[in-house]
């Protein structure tokens, strides 16, 4: 009987420690393409729990002519919710992402997924420091 309750507690425990687990949209933005054939994507998402908290943050192109899932090209990992993330189409088939910390102290963000060519689309990320208005290239 003390071995039939102890499992149900653990598997009740386990079940409430995993259930708020995540990951929750913090932040999410879109970009259409000036032809109209593409969408930029971007979200923040922050997951929470025991030994598993991690904020990240991703942009995905999504063709607009055809079903398939959107498909991520930029991938971010920061130590608050959100993070500074700009998406502008310079031509139909370039796509410039600008990106920064979080004005909040102590904020680092790490570049850690880059695809520079997709489905004939170009994809710059270009990293603006706070101490440098005109930034640098990554």
């Amino acid at each position: 009987m003390r071995v039939r309750k102890a499992s149900l507690f653990i598997t009740i425990a386990v079940c409430v420690l995993l259930c708020g687990c995540g990951p929750t949209t913090t932040w999410s933005a879109e970009a259409r393409s000036p032809n109209g054939d593409w969408l930029a994507i971007a979200r923040s998402e922050q997951w929470s729990g025991p030994g598993n908290a991690y904020d990240a943050s991703t942009v995905f192109l999504k063709s607009l002519k055809g079903a398939e899932p959107p498909t991520p090209v930029l991938g971010f990992s920061h130590e608050y919710a959100t993070m500074n993330l700009n998406m502008q189409w310079v031509t139909p088939t370039h796509l410039q992402v600008t990106y920064k910390e979080s004005a909040r102290p102590g904020d680092h963000v790490r570049l850690n997924l880059q695809i520079a060519r997709y489905a004939g689309i170009d994809i710059s990320a270009q990293y603006l420091s706070s101490d440098d208005a005109e930034g640098k290239s990554k």
